[in-house]
C-alpha cells in the first residue's frame, strides 16, 4: 500500500465525499503563519491541523518528552472527529515544507490505526503553480466518531532506544542534517551530537531535485546496507522530521520501523544519556544478495 499520491490523483478525487484533505502547513518560529496561510487559500474542502496546537502537546514542565510531545490520543481523536474524519474517511495530508508536517499527521493517524491516509506529493505551492483549484472557505463537515487504536509497533521510547542501539539486529537512524548529526552545529537543542551507534540519513534525501518523493527503488537505494528484517528506530530533533524517514522506510519495504517521538530533544534531557560526535564506523550489514 503506497503512502503517497500525486497532485493529479488528488485533483481527480477531490470531490469524493469520503476524501478529506488536511492542510498541515507550519513554519517553525512563526506559529501563526500556517493557519494564516490556510485561511488565505487551501485545497477545496481542506481542514487545518496545527503542528503545535493539534499534533503536539506543550513542552513538559518536567523537562522530558522533547520539544513536540505526542498529543493525548483522546484529545486528537476528538479533533479528528469534529473535522469529519471517521474510520472510513480517506485522508490526504499536505504541507509546504517538503512533507515534514504532513508526515507527522500521516504518522499519527497510522499510529492510531487509521490506514486510509496518504501524503500528497510536492505540496501546496506546486498545487498553486499547476493552476489547480483553491478555496478560502472553512468547510463544515458532519462530525464523526474517531476511535484511536494505538499500534505499539510504531513507537519506541528512550529505554528501548537505549537498549536497541547496542543490538546487532537493530538500526537507529538520525534524520537531521549531517552537521547536526556530527555535532558540528546545534541551533536548537542544548547539546550537540547524536545517539551513539546511530547512522545518519537526512530526511530531505527522500525527495528528488524537483521536490517529489523518490520511488520505492530510490528509497531502497538511500538505505542500502540495511537488511529488510532489521528493527529500525528513527529520530530527529523533536520527532517531526523523522516522520518523512518513517514513511520512506515503509515505502522501501522495511516492515519494522518505529519513531522515537521525543527524539534528540528528549535524549539530551537525561544527564545519563550517552552522546557521540563525528561519524560512526561503517555499516556492518550487507544488502541481501549483494
Amino acid at each position: 500500500m503506497t503512502s503517497t499520491v500525486s497532485m493529479q490523483w488528488v485533483r481527480d478525487h477531490i470531490t469524493c465525499i469520503d476524501l478529506i484533505p488536511v492542510d498541515c502547513r507550519f513554519l517553525m518560529g512563526q506559529p501563526e503563519a500556517g493557519r494564516a496561510a490556510y485561511e488565505a487559500g487551501h485545497l477545496p474542502g481542506a481542514v487545518y491541523f496545527d503542528l503545535e496546537k493539534d499534533l503536539s502537546l506543550p513542552i513538559s514542565p518536567h523537562g522530558h518528552g522533547g520539544r513536540h510531545p505526542l498529543p493525548e490520543p483522546e484529545v486528537l481523536a476528538e479533533k479528528l472527529g469534529a473535522a469529519g474524519i471517521g474510520p472510513e474517511s480517506r485522508v490526504v495530508v499536505y504541507d509546504d515544507q517538503g512533507g515534514a508536517m504532513a508526515c507527522r499527521m500521516w504518522w499519527l493517524l497510522r499510529y492510531y490505526g487509521h490506514r486510509h491516509v496518504v501524503v500528497m506529493d510536492e505540496g501546496y505551492s506546486a498545487w498553486v503553480n499547476a493552476g489547480y483549484e483553491l478555496d478560502t472557505r472553512i468547510p463544515e463537515r458532519e462530525p464523526q466518531r474517531f476511535t484511536p487504536r494505538l499500534q505499539p509497533g510504531w513507537v519506541a521510547e528512550r529505554d528501548e532506544v537505549m537498549t536497541k542501539r547496542l543490538m546487532s539486529g537493530a538500526v537507529v537512524i538520525d534524520s537531521r542534517e549531517p552537521d547536526r548529526y556530527a555535532g558540528l552545529t546545534e541551533p536548537i537543542d542544548p547539546i550537540a551530537g547524536h545517539i551513539p551507534g546511530a547512522v545518519n540519513h537526512y530526511w530531505k534525501d527522500g525527495l528528488d531535485a524537483a521536490g517529489s518523493w523518490k520511488d520505492r527503488a530510490g528509497q531502497r537505494e538511500r538505505f542500502a546496507g540495511i537488511l529488510l528484517d532489521r528493527e529500525i528506530i528513527v529520530y530527529c530533533g523533536s520527532g517531526v522530521t523523522a516522520c518523512p524517514n518513517v514513511l520512506a522506510l515503509k515505502e522501501a519495504g522495511f516492515p519494522h520501523v518505529k519513531l522515537y517521538p521525543g527524539s534528540w530533544s528528549d535524549w539530551v534531557s537525561y544527564p545519563d544519556s550517552p552522546i557521540a560526535t563525528g561519524e560512526e564506523p561503517g555499516d556492518e550489514w550487507e544488502e541481501e544478495g549483494a
